[in-house]
């Protein structure tokens, strides 16, 4: 994701539980809590900016897992997912999660307000493999339950199939969603495929999902589903659809929580 939106010294809105107690964080708590398996902060991130930027991530995942309703380890996603804060990367770019090392990069200057959408790449990624019978080499859950791949049985797959259909799908599960058409049009917009794939749909409906819950709001964790120039032009589920998305998301997750607290 691209943004001009920069610093770790920036008033970032928030407003939710107070889960530090008034206390600061370290990236190693942040690592512990949430179940990364390995963590990286960048040579030249200062002792001040670690701190400052712990304590964003920190809050920012510990909102996402309660929005979510799952218990907080479940983010690291049994330790298989890595976090690196500041180690370089692209100007401008936000964050960015890369599969080949299975990391969830933050940028030091640019990482707000993008982290509910790059966590859901992670996620697509992580959960292919439980979703999907082995079968071609497909790195994301979304593309493969595009290309009709197998599914594993299980009563939480058939929910989170449920969820794939309701962000891609018509009512009647029949053909694309206008939502899928208006990521299409966007492509066109720009002279490249990006909008209309699988994965970064499912994430801008993720995302915008979580900037739609009022009991909890963090402009670190996310931000733009709104106000953005991409909202602007319909590259975000509207308010009819976040309804629906909202019930199949809240009925994937709930039951996955309860079942990793058992």
């Amino acid at each position: 994701m691209d943004s001009t939106k920069n610093g770790l010294y920036r008033d970032y809105y928030r407003r939710g539980p107070d889960y530090r107690c008034g206390e600061p964080m370290g990236f190693r708590e942040v690592r512990d809590q949430f179940g990364f398996g390995g963590l990286v902060v960048g040579r030249w991130v200062t002792g001040e900016e670690s701190q400052l930027a712990a304590n964003l991530v920190f809050d920012a995942l510990a909102d996402l897992a309660f929005l979510l309703n799952v218990p907080p380890s479940t983010l690291g996603l049994r330790q298989s997912l890595n976090l690196a804060f500041g180690t370089g990367g692209q100007p401008g770019v936000q964050a960015h999660y890369a599969p080949g090392t299975r990391t969830l990069a933050l940028a030091k200057n640019a990482g707000a307000g993008a982290l509910a959408h790059e966590w859901w790449h992670a996620f697509d990624h992580y959960i292919r493999d439980h979703l999907f019978e082995p079968g071609k080499s497909v790195r994301f859950a979304s593309d493969a339950w595009l290309a009709n791949q197998a599914v594993k049985a299980h009563p939480l797959n058939q929910r989170l199939q449920a969820l794939l259909a309701t962000v891609l799908l018509t009512d009647d599960g029949k053909e694309q969603h206008d939502y899928v058409r208006r990521s299409v049009a966007l492509d066109r917009e720009v002279g490249r495929r990006y909008f209309s794939l699988p994965t970064e749909m499912m994430a801008r409906a993720f995302e915008a999902w979580v900037q739609s819950r009022t009991e909890i709001k963090n402009a670190y964790l996310v931000s733009g589903t709104k106000q953005s120039e991409v909202a602007r032009r319909g590259g975000y589920p509207d308010e009819a659809h976040l309804k629906r998305i909202d019930l199949a998301i809240r009925g994937y997750f709930a039951p996955l929580g309860q079942a990793l607290s058992r």
